[in-house]
């Protein structure tokens, strides 16, 4: 080969691999964490699978539980990317931990209602009812967002209830009540409705009065930053708002 097209060969290799390397792509193996609320288990999981199609070779991970479980976690060192909370308590102490990078941003609300037995065998037809004799109720311990929640609601009734239980999460109230353990359970709108005919949802108007909201927010110790930030603007866009709307979810 002559020293003119040596370096003709060399000149194009060098055009091809700057090419390459102009063109933006994901790393194959890049994953993200997502720790959200457990209500937000159907809803979130939909949206992973879309923002997976969105990013391929992008493995997302989510962990569910209660928000103040999650919060916890990730006070004690946990590995995360994301967090969505279910009510702004908990997200602001994690805040107040240096633990959110930039401010966090309302993506959803949610309301409480009162899950029974399908057919509603104990006749139970608003809050007050909860706290009459015979009534085994399950609510979600105080820290806990509907727990936080609940408790709102027993103030402005002025009824106090006597659990025969207090779960970390909504879905072991839930649990509770379609396995039988519970006549009644104090859940989240979306979560009766995900249950189908396995409850019967009983609304109660004092729940206007607790409405919880949902913030997310990227962490500050994200090993991907720009992939979480995706997936936050993924959430809070019109795909993600579409697939919280289907799930009962309300705007805040």
């Amino acid at each position: 080969m002559t020293r003119a097209r040596a370096g003709a060969a060399m000149l194009a290799a060098i055009t091809l691999v700057s090419a390459c390397s102009s063109e933006p792509s994901t790393p194959a193996g890049d994953s993200i964490v997502v720790f959200a609320a457990a209500s937000l288990k159907p809803a979130f999981t939909q949206i992973g699978e879309q923002f997976k199609a969105d990013n391929p070779d992008v493995k997302v991970e989510f962990s569910f539980a209660g928000s103040s479980d999650l919060v916890t976690q990730l006070t004690q060192g946990a590995d995360a990317d994301v967090f969505a909370s279910a009510d702004t308590r908990n997200m602001d102490k994690a805040a107040q931990a240096g633990l959110v990078d930039g401010a966090p941003v309302d993506f959803a609300t949610n309301t409480l209602t009162i899950a029974v037995a399908p057919g509603n065998p104990k006749g139970i037809k608003g809050f007050q009812d909860l706290a009459k004799p015979g009534v085994a109720v399950v609510v979600c311990a105080p820290p806990v967002p509907c727990g936080g929640a609940t408790e709102k609601v027993e103030k402005a009734t002025a009824v106090t209830l006597s659990p025969v239980s207090e779960e970390t999460s909504v879905t072991d109230v839930l649990n509770k009540v379609t396995t039988g353990q519970a006549d009644a359970g104090i859940v989240y709108v979306t979560d009766a409705a995900d249950a189908g005919d396995k409850v019967t949802s009983v609304p109660f108007p004092e729940a206007a009065q607790a409405v919880n909201t949902y913030p997310i927010a990227v962490l500050k110790d994200s090993q991907n930053s720009e992939l979480a930030n995706r997936f936050v603007d993924l959430v809070t866009g019109e795909a993600g708002q579409k697939v919280l709307a289907e799930e009962g979810f309300t705007k805040p």
